[in-house]
């Protein structure tokens, strides 16, 4: 098997693992370490066909010590997550084994179909795939379990919100008071959880024109049921880091012209809004890595910070 990257290579308990998930015949030839993820290991398998072909697996692995006790729960999730789409029509990954708890390999992992595509994170084009998305996490929703799913897990906390340096103290202060309230009620829809730019696929030969098209959304490790709002609040945030707070209010906008339905009171949106701003305010130094090893050099974290501060600022200001 070629491997394709100099530092860390696929565990030798975990290819034998993915080896007795492949077909008669089958067996792994190259993989590729994919990067831009947070949390686990990403890899795209190559495997040749018994008819002298290739089709391609990805490997997600939890490596990170400070995952471990997450990990089973959301491989659980996600192996769930994936089973319920299958003929949904939501371009997701196909399930093809999980084992949440490393009882086979190296650590926890999970084996999915490999989807055609990239993401997009550029400025460009960026008018026509806001539409896009919006339609995209509007067919998401309505997808309907037949099994009761998980409640949706918010960790942030007032107390555990970082306000950046400089940031407008008022604003904030005023913020995190938002969110010191009780959730508002809510009618439950099936989330993503993790529905942004950086999870969603397009057609690499249209993905910066006007024919742009979706050809997949990944990472349903947070799979859960609650609010559309919670959904369309953590992709409207990660609009206003990558393209500046504008964009940011905008999508909640291109969600409702989709036929989305967010909660009826301002009031009620607003809580979502600000508890997914500043849930990033925790992780903004990662979130701007992971987006400059992406191609996006100039977001540094003190601008991602300073665009962040400018979302909740206008966040609070559109409410008086």
């Amino acid at each position: 098997m070629t491997n394709h990257d100099e530092e860390a290579a696929v565990r030798p308990r975990t290819l034998a693992w993915v080896s007795r998930h492949l077909m008669v015949g089958e067996r792994v030839v190259k993989a590729e370490a994919l990067h831009g993820g947070i949390t686990a290991e990403m890899w795209r398998l190559t495997v040749s066909t018994r008819d002298g072909g290739t089709r391609g697996l990805v490997l997600r692995s939890f490596v990170d010590s400070r995952c471990a006790r997450h990990a089973a729960d959301w491989l659980s999730r996600e192996a769930d997550a994936l089973t319920l789409l299958t003929g949904t029509g939501v371009p997701a990954p196909g399930l093809v084994a999980v084992d949440p708890t490393a009882a086979h390999c190296e650590y926890p992992s999970l084996l999915m179909t490999h989807l055609a595509g990239r993401t997009v994170l550029d400025n460009e084009g960026l008018e026509a795939r806001v539409p896009l998305l919006a339609r995209q996490l509007v067919t998401i929703h309505a997808v309907r379990p037949v099994e009761p799913l998980r409640e949706y897990v918010a960790l942030t906390t007032a107390d555990t919100v970082v306000v950046p340096t400089g940031a407008d103290a008022t604003a904030w202060a005023a913020a995190i008071d938002v969110i010191r309230k009780l959730a508002p009620p809510y009618e439950g829809r099936f989330l993503h959880r993790d529905f942004q730019p950086g999870n969603v696929l397009f057609d690499e030969r249209l993905s910066q024109s006007a024919g742009a098209r979706i050809t997949g959304v990944v990472d349903w490790a947070g799979a859960s049921w609650g609010p559309a709002d919670l959904d369309v609040a953590h992709c409207s945030t990660n609009f206003a880091l990558l393209h500046g707070p504008a964009w940011g209010l905008r999508f909640a906008e291109a969600y409702e012209e989709a036929g989305g339905v967010l909660a009826a009171a301002p009031s009620e949106r607003l809580y979502w809004q600000v508890r997914d701003a500043l849930a990033c305010s925790e992780e903004v130094q990662q979130v701007a890595q992971r987006w400059r090893e992406a191609g996006r050099v100039e977001l540094t974290t003190r601008v991602v910070e300073e665009r962040l501060d400018a979302y909740v600022t206008a966040l609070m200001d559109a409410v008086g």
